[in-house]
């Protein structure tokens, strides 16, 4: 008999203060542009996670950093509002994690993050995490720490979901458990190297099972998200929606999956809650639907 998990999904990740500045045109290469108005949101890649795992039903803790500063205190609060456990947050000296964000008016993003208190969330912070079903880590954290937690899910017997979010390259045995390893079409691209210009976004997924991932997702954008794992290989349409800002709708994507995977339904079913919750995400300004 199976021992029931403390909790369905367990983030370990990156929470930012996201200050969106938003602006009729993004400027060009030493050109000054007027902002319309500013704003301060929650954000960060594992509270935005976070939060979305909870919205969709998931019992959901999130292991984080934030800095001792009112930015820290906000994040902390409004996470837990949203139905995060947070007692794993930790406070550390000097300042939360900043996202700078630019949004014009058809919805696009333009994003520079600065670590802040992420850049101090080492692999001791793993070492006791509660038992989950799965463990969810995103690229906004230390690559020792994000290793750390596959290591932690796969003795734990969880599942570990990879979002190779920001794009970079990841080492062949973090990748080899990753279940899935879920990527937009440019980070696929930053993974599959040259082979990406040979193919169609939709064979990405597939394409990244040959490299060593035990299941891989690819979003399409509006054209949906592609998936891959040992039983076959698909593609989900998306929604049709009028997105008033993008920023987060990948995060919510991410989070709706694992919370899916969590309750034990195919990779496929997954995909296409995780598509509803990432349009849904595009009908709110800011990267979460809280303050």
């Amino acid at each position: 008999m199976t021992t029931p998990k403390a909790l369905d999904v367990l983030v370990v990740g990156s929470v930012n203060i996201d200050i969106i500045v938003r602006l009729a045109r993004r400027p060009r290469p030493g050109e000054t542009v007027p902002g319309e108005r500013v704003s301060y949101r929650p954000g960060g890649k594992g509270g935005n996670q976070a939060g979305a795992a909870a919205r969709a039903g998931a019992r959901t803790a999130l292991v984080a950093a934030t800095g001792d500063d009112p930015h820290g205190d906000r994040l902390r609060t409004g996470l837990a509002t949203a139905g995060v456990d947070t007692s794993r947050c930790g406070v550390v000296p000097g300042p939360t994690g900043t996202a700078l964000i630019t949004v014009t008016p058809d919805g696009e993003n333009a994003i520079v993050v600065v670590a802040g208190a992420n850049q101090l969330l080492d692999a001791a912070a793993v070492a006791d995490c509660p038992p989950a079903t799965c463990y969810l880590a995103q690229l906004e954290i230390r690559p020792d720490t994000v290793l750390a937690v596959a290591r932690h899910a796969e003795a734990a017997g969880a599942r570990f979901v990879l979002n190779v979010s920001p794009a970079q390259t990841v080492p062949g045995d973090l990748l080899r458990r990753s279940d899935p390893v879920i990527v937009n079409v440019h980070e696929a691209a930053t993974l599959l190297g040259v082979r990406a210009g040979t193919m169609a976004g939709t064979d990405h997924a597939a394409a990244l099972l040959t490299m060593g991932a035990r299941s891989a997702v690819v979003t399409l954008g509006a054209a949906g998200a592609a998936w891959a794992d040992a039983t076959g290989a698909g593609t989900v349409p998306a929604p049709r929606v009028e997105p008033v800002d993008t920023t987060g709708a990948g995060d919510a994507f991410a989070g709706a999956l694992t919370a899916a995977l969590a309750r034990g339904v195919p990779l496929s079913a997954a995909v296409a809650s995780a598509n509803q919750a990432g349009a849904e995400a595009t009908q709110w300004h800011g990267a979460v639907p809280w303050q």
